[in-house]
């Protein structure tokens, strides 16, 4: 799938009008209603360990009040006992009092582990839903200006994994085939990413179809996840449904876990996670390389050359570790054996003591960093300057609209 290139989002000169004389501002109340409501709406509060500007932006600053773009005086909020309210808003009127359209299957209070529920209006008759668990809807939802023929129907629904924001949605008719496609969010932690908090943030991109009229089933046909390092501030599917307009901060790149999911499911095997070709671990002092081998292997079919910026391992003829390494090292005092649990264990003397090294062969992504617990811990009270148990605030007061 291709990537449109990075687009800049600059001012328009002939656009502007040259003759604006500025705003005017009016000093006249605004006019407020208010309604007290049956059950409260269902607020979820960040968890200590959604503690970064992310988890703020995505999760944080979430607007509970949905509006039907389709119906404008509509607008739709999701209540703790798990109901979709609607209610009707005109101006220079009174509220009147919130409908149930729609109530969940499933009892949101009982799980730890959730994000707000999240709703997006398809189109005028179909609804995309998230119940803040982790499981996606799909639902028609008829006419909704008309009371009368107004009934919500869940047409699909699955679990996707770890719970989501659903953030955009659109629906499709090609031909006979009728689909949705979804933009889901998530803030999720790689425990391996060791630069700033670890976390990064997920869009993850659901089509689901159904092939005919005849086939009255709703099925997920493709899935393509993005990642990137912020939350963005726009994020849409295309009309048409073959691209995306994301506008972020930091640029997002596609995975490659995109495809067919009936293609997924013929090259299951074929596509396993392959392991590591070797394995490495560091101290101040040194670096220690290990390397699995075949059962059949001898000492004879092994050849490690050492050089001081270089290293070369080759089995039964097969390069298994070749290049340039990411410092120098003491090549003389280098060392190779053979271990009983059938692996060549390569030991490697740092020149320069004390460096830390992001990867053993520049460049080389065949291998894995094993991190030493002690070393972890050596790292974070190096660090521990930096944090405070006291949340340091310029403002008097916080306010949640």
């Amino acid at each position: 799938m291709e990537v449109a290139a990075n687009c800049s989002l600059r001012v328009k000169r002939p656009l502007l009008d040259p003759r604006f004389e500025g705003y005017k501002l009016s000093l006249e109340p605004l006019p407020c209603y208010e309604l007290e409501l049956e059950a409260a709406v269902a607020e979820v509060k960040l968890r200590d360990d959604q503690y970064t500007l992310e988890h703020m932006h995505a999760f944080g600053m979430y607007n509970y009040l949905h509006c039907d773009s389709w119906y404008q005086d509509s607008v739709y909020y999701i209540d703790n006992l798990g109901r979709i309210m609607n209610l009707t808003v005109m101006l220079d009127t009174v509220l009147a009092r919130p409908r149930e359209v729609f109530r969940l299957p499933t009892d949101l209070t009982a799980y730890d582990n959730r994000l707000c529920a999240s709703i997006h209006f398809t189109s005028s008759t179909w609804v995309t839903l998230s119940d803040g668990t982790g499981r996606l809807y799909l639902i028609a939802t008829g006419e909704r200006g008309n009371n009368a023929s107004e009934k919500w129907e869940i047409m699909f629904n699955e679990e996707l994994g770890s719970p989501f924001i659903l953030i955009h949605s659109i629906s499709l008719l090609k031909a006979e085939e009728h689909s949705v496609a979804t933009l889901l969010l998530r803030v999720e932690k790689e425990e391996s990413d060791m630069k700033g908090s670890g976390f990064f943030v997920s869009l993850e991109w659901v089509t689901i179809s159904k092939k005919n009229k005849d086939n009255k089933r709703y099925e997920i046909i493709k899935r393509d996840i993005l990642r990137g390092k912020s939350v963005p501030h726009y994020a849409a599917i295309e009309p048409d449904g073959n691209g995306l307009m994301i506008v972020s901060y930091k640029s997002f790149t596609f995975v490659p876990v995109g495809q067919d999911v009936e293609e997924k499911k013929d090259e299951e095997m074929s596509d396993k996670i392959k392991e590591p070709l070797y394995y490495w671990q560091q101290t101040e002092e040194d670096l220690t390389v290990t390397i699995r081998l075949p059962e059949d292997s001898s000492k004879e079919d092994i050849q490690v050359q050492f050089l001081p910026d270089h290293v070369n391992v080759v089995l039964k003829g097969q390069k298994i570790l070749e290049g340039n390494l990411y410092s120098s090292v003491d090549h003389e005092s280098s060392t190779w054996i053979i271990k009983e649990n059938n692996s060549v264990e390569i030991s490697l003397i740092k020149k320069n003591e004390g460096l830390t090294w992001p990867e053993l062969v520049v460049g080389d992504k065949q291998g894995e960093f094993i991190r030493d617990p002690a070393q972890c811990a050596a790292i974070a009270e190096r660090l521990m300057h930096l944090t405070s148990e006291q949340l340091v605030s310029n403002h008097n007061s916080i306010f949640i609209f």
